[in-house]
Parts: C-alpha cells; sequence; structure tokens
C-alpha cells in the first residue's frame, strides 16, 4: 500500500507576543531563516514567514526583514517552498474616547503597503486572509475592496494565494471572489481553526468547512494550541493538507514546551505516518499544489 503525500507547512514565528512564552520562538532573521532550515530538514515541504523587529520582538513589515530572511534560506536550501504572509497591516483596535480613530496597537495598511515584500520577492506563494472578525481583542479587516486590490497584485507577482478563511461566511466570501475572476482555480486554502474568535478547533467544524469549498479546492488545516495536532490527524484523514508550527502552538506536549519548529513537525510526520500519509517533499507539493516547478 502506497502512502498518500501529505503537504506539511511550518508556520515559523507569527506576529503575536509568543517569543515571551517560549524563547525558541525565532524573532531575528537568522534565526527565522535558520528555524525554517531545520523545519524544511524536518519534513515541512512549505514554510510560512512572518518578521519581526529584532529589537522589540514585535510584527514587522519591513521589505528588508522579509528579503534577508527569503536570501538567508535561499543560500543553503532552493527547494523549499516559500509563503509570504500579508496578514501584516489589518489589525484595528478602535481608540479611546472616540472609537472612529484608531488607536495604540493599529498596524492597518493599504494593500500595496501589506503585498510590497510579494511584489519584491515573489514567493510562490503567500496567503490571502479573507477574513473580517475578532481577533482576540482586536479587530482583523479585510474589506472586499482590499482583498480584491491585494489579489491583483499576488496575481501580477506570480505568488498563488493561499485563501486564509476562519469561519463560514469568508468561504462564501471566496467563493464570490472566485466567480467574480479575481482568485484563480484551482484554489488553494487554508483552514484556520480555534482563534478567538473564529470557528472553533472541532472536528464538525473542520468538516462543515471542508464542504462549504469549491468542489476544485486544495486545502489544508490547522488548529491553534492544543488542537494543533488532532487537526493535523483529521485534516491528513479528511483529504486534506497540514500546518503545525511555533505560530500556531508553543508546545510540544501538554506542559512541555516546543524545542523548535522542528521538533513540531517532527512530531507531525510521526503522527501522519500512523495514518499511511507520507510527508510531500517540495517538488511533490509543487504539483499537488499546481506550483511552478
Amino acid at each position: 500500500m502506497s502512502s498518500r503525500k501529505t503537504v506539511i507547512t511550518c508556520a515559523l514565528t507569527g506576529s503575536f507576543d509568543t517569543a515571551s512564552k517560549n524563547p525558541a520562538v525565532p524573532v531575528s532573521p537568522q534565526a527565522i531563516a535558520q528555524s525554517a532550515l531545520e523545519a524544511a530538514a524536518a519534513g515541512a515541504a512549505i514554510v510560512h514567514i512572518h518578521v519581526r523587529d529584532p529589537a522589540t520582538g514585535k510584527p514587522s513589515m519591513e521589505l528588508a526583514l522579509y528579503r534577508e530572511v527569503v536570501e538567508r534560506i535561499r543560500e543553503k536550501n532552493a527547494d523549499v517552498v516559500l509563503n509570504l504572509t500579508t496578514g501584516a497591516g489589518g489589525r484595528y483596535v478602535a481608540g479611546d474616547p472616540d472609537p472612529a480613530v484608531a488607536g495604540p496597537g493599529t498596524t492597518l495598511a493599504s494593500p500595496e503597503a501589506r503585498t510590497r515584500h510579494v511584489t519584491a520577492l515573489r514567493p510562490e506563494i503567500c496567503t490571502l486572509d479573507v477574513a473580517t472578525m475578532n481577533f482576540g481583542e482586536h479587530a482583523f479587516m479585510n474589506t472586499p475592496a482590499h482583498l480584491r486590490a491585494m489579489a491583483a497584485m499576488i496575481r501580477d507577482a506570480g505568488a498563488k494565494p493561499e485563501i486564509e478563511v476562519f469561519d463560514l461566511g469568508q468561504i462564501e466570501l471566496a467563493r464570490h471572489l472566485l466567480a467574480e475572476g479575481h482568485l484563480d482555480s484551482p484554489p488553494l486554502f487554508q483552514i484556520c481553526l480555534g482563534i478567538p474568535w473564529g470557528a472553533p478547533a472541532t472536528p464538525e467544524t473542520l468538516l462543515q468547512m471542508r464542504d462549504r469549498l469549491p468542489k476544485d479546492a486544495l486545502w489544508s488545516a490547522f488548529g491553534i494550541s492544543r488542537a494543533e495536532f488532532p487537526m493535523v490527524a483529521l485534516a491528513a484523514t479528511a483529504g486534506g493538507h497540514v500546518r503545525v508550527g511555533l505560530e500556531d502552538n508553543l508546545y510540544l506536549a501538554r506542559g512541555t514546551l516546543a524545542p523548535s519548529n522542528a521538533a513540531l513537525v517532527e512530531k507531525a510526520v510521526s503522527l501522519l505516518a500512523h495514518l499511511d500519509c507520507a510527508p510531500a517533499t517540495p517538488p511533490e507539493a509543487r504539483a499537488i499544489f499546481g506550483l511552478p516547478g
């Protein structure tokens, strides 16, 4: 019996205040790139990249930081698929006393600013968050007009958008953008589960969201925190691909901090093996997701 090939994405660092909770979360471009190389060696075909201000650890949109990460990875590994975030620049915090004025912590930016690094660095994949929602204590804002503009810039850069959806209504918006011609088929979706206050990380939710995707959709899914590995198992058995990494979960097991992104990838590889799923290599992931060779 041959094993089904499953694409593993490793989300390396994210943008929340997680580095203070687990010292393994990479912050500097050198650390993020090294973590990407280790994750790839462990079995990740794709690495999902945010960057942080090396001095503060806070999220950054600086092109120079993205360029350094990409160049450091490519110096050592020309094969692993790069997936750059465009989620940065979507955060809105209502001001006090006037909620119409952005308050501290707001990062809201133009579509051009949010895709500048994609235009410059031309990764094979970048995220497109089809989501306006409460995201913890702030709002995550991605209006249809901004999504259309970002989709056009992503297409011009030759990248495939990974359409991130956090709830059912967002799938409907993505289907609308596909019907309008702003997104190409077959689409690639990432089902994001367990984020406050999006769809919960439960089997019922994952399957319901999977069933609302376009028939030709390629898809992956992840759950955050303690739901990370249950969702790996469920997504793989339900016909999808998987994502792990320190962006989503800081623990290798209950009470045990993950020592690295590679350790989380290794656990996913081991779990998938019990399900007769083998990690796809980067060339296999390109074939599965319809990326240029």
